[in-house]
């Protein structure tokens, strides 16, 4: 598979095909191909795991330092700080993983709920919509976007 199919693959009316191309995605996005940055992956994911979310950051800002070209560096720093609540922050890094890679689909839709966490229901709404044009199968952003718009439509 390659990542132009696998993303087609996700607008499939094929459930188990979208499963497949799904975790294809991930896989190839979470793997550098280098040893050493892999590594740094591994340990980032176990810390965030755990809940050590201050380790996990300065392993992913480390990997960033080291691979500044691999997006998923940036995406799992961004995944931390918005569990840390520096919600300016995970939208910094959603942009630089949205540079390299303008499909990621858990870019668009992390970086949309950091909008919504900062009542920022527009843009938060339109990173939901871009996210469901890449792929359209996902039910919680689906959710983010009727709830990101219900707020829009309160506060307008």
């Amino acid at each position: 598979m390659t990542e132009p199919r696998a993303l087609a693959a996700l607008r499939s009316d094929d459930p188990a095909l979208v499963a497949r191309a799904e975790a294809w995605l991930w896989r190839t996005w979470c793997h550098a191909g280098v040893e050493a940055i892999d590594e740094l992956m591994r340990r980032g994911v176990a810390a965030m795991e755990r809940g050590e979310l201050g380790p996990a950051e300065t392993l992913f800002a480390e990997m960033i330092g080291r691979a500044p070209d691999f997006a998923e560096g940036w995406n799992k720093r961004a995944t931390v700080r918005y569990l840390r609540e520096d919600y300016a922050g995970s939208i910094d890094d959603c942009r630089e993983v949205l540079g390299r890679k303008p499909h990621h689909f858990g870019a668009l839709a992390g970086q949309g709920l950091c909008h919504m966490a900062r009542g920022e229901f527009d843009e938060a709404a339109e990173l939901f919509r871009r996210a469901l044009e890449v792929h359209p199968r996902l039910a919680a952003v689906r959710r983010n976007l009727r709830a990101a718009i219900s707020e829009m439509v309160r506060y307008n």
